[in-house]
C-alpha cells in the first residue's frame, strides 16, 4: 500500500474497475467522475429534478466499498435496480439516495461525502463539474446514406451510439462550473489516472472542463493513461491503442503523460504503440490486465498488480516498461 495521493478520472464500468484496483494499492484515493449522462435512471432523475446525473458517481462509490460484509452489502444495495412495471422500474437505489441527499443538503460534494461515510468507502468521489452537461460530437458518417457528411450529435447516449466516426467532442455549456475540490485534488496529487472507459464520453470528457483540464496540464502529478482493451462500437470503431492515445492528445495537446498502460494481449502492433507513446514523451508499460473470460474488461486484481508496479519499483517480472522484449 502506497501513501501517494492518487486521483482517478473517468466514469462507468471503466472507472469502477480502476477504483476497485486502486483501493487495494493506495490509501489516499479520489475519484473524479463525468456528469454528462442522459440515459437510464440517471437521465430520468436529471430531467425530473434538474440535478447532476448520479449514475457514474454511484458506480464509483460502489467500487470503493470494502470487501467485508458491510462493504459488500452496501455495494449491492447501492447498485440494486428496481424491476416491476411501474414508475420505479429501472431506477437504482444508489441514484435515489444520492439525489435525496442533494435535495436535503443542497451541496453536491457534502452529499457524496455523506454517502461515502455510510458505505465506509476507501476514498472520495467528486463530480468533474457542478453543472448538468450536454455532450456534443462532430461525427462523420452518422447518417449511413451520407458517409462523408459531418454532423453535430447531441447527448451522451446519442454520441456513444452514433454509428459514425467521432472527430471531436465538446460540452454544452463549454465553460461549466468546475468542482473546486476536484481541481484541487488533481493539483495536489502524486499520480493521476485517466482511463479506462468509454473513450470520448467518460475519459476525454474531463479534458473539456477548462479549469480541470488546466489543472491536469499544470499538475506536478505523474499522469497514467490506461488504454482500453478493444474498440467500442459507437465511440471508437476500428481504433487501435495508438488511436486512443492520439484522440486523447488531440483534445489536450499540452497534457504531459508519464506512463501508458496497455494489456499485453490487446495491443495489435507493439512497435506502432511504442512509437506513439515515446512520441508523447511517456513510457509504455505492457501487462496482463484483462479478464480471463475473454470479455473486453479489465480485471481489478490484475490491474492492482500493474498499478503497484507503475507507482512503485521500476522492475517486475512479466511487466515490461517498454513492451515485450525479443
Amino acid at each position: 500500500m502506497t501513501t501517494a495521493a492518487v486521483v482517478a478520472l473517468g466514469g462507468g464500468h471503466g472507472l469502477h474497475a480502476s477504483l476497485s484496483a486502486l483501493r487495494h494499492v493506495v490509501d489516499d484515493l479520489t475519484a473524479v467522475v463525468t456528469v454528462a449522462d442522459d440515459g437510464g435512471s440517471s437521465g430520468r432523475l436529471r430531467e425530473e429534478f434538474g440535478v447532476l446525473p448520479p449514475g457514474d458517481l454511484r458506480m464509483a462509490l460502489a467500487a470503493l466499498c470494502g470487501d467485508d460484509e458491510w462493504g459488500q452489502t452496501w455495494a449491492q444495495v447501492l447498485q440494486h435496480r428496481f424491476a416491476g412495471q411501474g414508475d420505479m422500474r429501472g431506477h437504482v437505489t444508489g441514484n435515489l439516495l444520492i439525489v435525496s441527499l442533494w435535495e436535503q443538503l443542497g451541496d453536491h460534494v457534502a452529499a457524496l461525502d455523506w454517502v461515502g461515510r455510510l458505505l465506509g468507502a476507501a476514498g472520495r468521489v467528486l463530480p468533474m463539474a457542478l453543472t448538468p452537461l450536454v455532450m456534443t460530437a462532430q461525427v462523420k458518417g452518422a447518417e449511413p446514406d451520407r458517409p462523408d457528411d459531418v454532423t453535430t450529435v447531441r447527448g451522451q447516449v446519442a454520441v456513444a451510439t452514433s454509428g459514425g466516426q467521432i472527430l471531436s467532442v465538446a460540452l454544452d455549456p463549454p465553460d461549466p462550473t468546475p468542482c473546486v475540490e476536484a481541481v484541487a485534488a488533481v493539483r495536489d496529487a502524486d499520480w493521476v489516472v485517466l482511463g479506462p472507459g468509454s473513450w470520448f464520453t467518460s475519459v476525454i470528457a474531463h479534458l473539456l472542463v477548462p479549469e480541470l483540464c488546466r489543472a491536469l496540464v499544470e499538475t506536478r502529478a505523474r499522469v497514467v493513461v490506461v488504454l482500453n482493451l478493444a474498440p467500442q462500437d459507437g465511440e471508437t470503431p476500428g481504433f487501435d491503442q495508438a488511436d486512443h492515445l492520439a484522440a486523447l492528445l488531440e483534445h489536450a495537446p499540452e497534457l504531459q503523460i508519464h506512463t501508458v498502460l496497455a494489456d499485453v494481449r490487446s495491443v495489435r502492433d507493439h512497435d506502432v504503440l511504442r512509437a506513439a507513446v515515446e512520441s508523447a514523451g511517456a513510457r509504455l508499460v505492457v501487462a496482463d490486465v484483462a479478464a480471463d473470460d475473454g470479455a473486453p474488461r479489465h480485471d481489478p486484481s490484475k490491474l492492482a498488480a500493474a498499478y503497484s508496479v507503475v507507482m512503485g519499483p521500476p522492475e517486475h517480472p512479466g511487466i515490461h516498461p517498454r513492451g515485450p522484449q525479443g
